[in-house]
């Protein structure tokens, strides 16, 4: 028998690679049972540096000089952190799918471990030990730039549950406040965003946009990103004139925070990079 294996994303590729390819003699983090006795590909190659899955089919995309890349040889001091459900997203799908860091002396990585529970049950997740931590970071004074992710509206928007996802909410709302005044205090910049909707959008609606309703007549739970256009905040408490405030670039996405960053952080970002929110006097 073979298999070939297809994903858009990594790391549950790299998770269900290791299944298949790891030697029955490596301890795993789940139960196999046994080894599959199957020829194994994948699409493509997940980790080019661990060569991840040993056979692929298609040659993954070069994705270099990411902002992170950026930043370490420019020598600016990073932290990245987040709690399990979204660690791989401030470091393996940062830094461009590449696994470990550009730089050990100028990065560190946090992970917060999730709890193993249904999310509905703990809607608030970790986000008040990541702020604990970012915190404690920021009063450090240690580092130049500080990413974090908070899984609350994607992974309980997921569940469908609207209580939950309420109180998720609250309680993230909650940490922004604490993150927004330790930055306050420090004299530094929150950049706020998402790279989706969920919790924005409970209900599934119909194309006259109404709300679709089951035979029990109450409203059907939408557990699937939405479409919505997502914020873009800078909040910049130290602000001095250096860009106009008054008319940030508009028509832009997700992809014009790096250069974004990089302006408010004092530099020029390459000039194949997206375009820039802020225009610099």
């Amino acid at each position: 028998d073979s298999v070939i294996y297809f994903n858009f994303r990594g790391d549950r590729a790299l998770e269900i690679t290791k299944a298949f390819e790891a030697p029955a003699s490596e301890k795993l983090a789940f139960d196999r049972k046994r080894v599959p006795s199957v020829e194994y590909a994948g699409m493509m190659e997940y980790d080019g540096d661990a060569h991840v899955p040993a056979q692929y089919l298609v040659n993954p995309p070069s994705i270099d000089r990411t902002m992170g890349e950026y930043l370490t040889k420019t020598g600016v001091k990073l932290l990245a952190i987040s709690e399990t459900q979204k660690y791989g997203h401030v470091t393996y799908f940062f830094n461009g799918n590449k696994q470990g860091k550009f730089d050990e002396k100028l990065e560190d990585y946090i992970e917060v471990p999730s709890d193993v529970v249904p999310f509905e049950q703990r809607p608030w997740m970790k986000c008040a030990e990541i702020t604990d931590k970012v915190i404690e970071a920021i009063k450090s004074g240690k580092y130049d730039h500080i990413r974090l992710n908070y899984p609350n509206g994607d992974m309980v928007g997921h569940t469908g549950v609207f209580n939950a996802v309420v109180c998720s909410m609250e309680g993230m709302d909650l940490q922004l406040g604490r993150l927004k005044a330790a930055i306050e205090e420090a004299g530094g910049i929150l950049c706020l965003t998402a790279d989706h909707g969920n919790s924005d959008d409970m209900y599934e609606h119909g194309k006259d946009g109404s709300v679709k309703r089951g035979s029990d007549g109450e409203p059907k739970a939408k557990t699937s990103h939405s479409l919505n256009p997502v914020p873009g905040i800078i909040y910049d408490p130290e602000y001095k004139g250096e860009y106009d405030n008054t008319a940030l670039n508009s028509g832009l996405g997700i992809s014009s925070w790096p250069a974004t960053i990089m302006n408010l952080m004092g530099y020029f970002p390459p000039s194949d990079y997206d375009k820039s929110m802020i225009n610099l006097k």
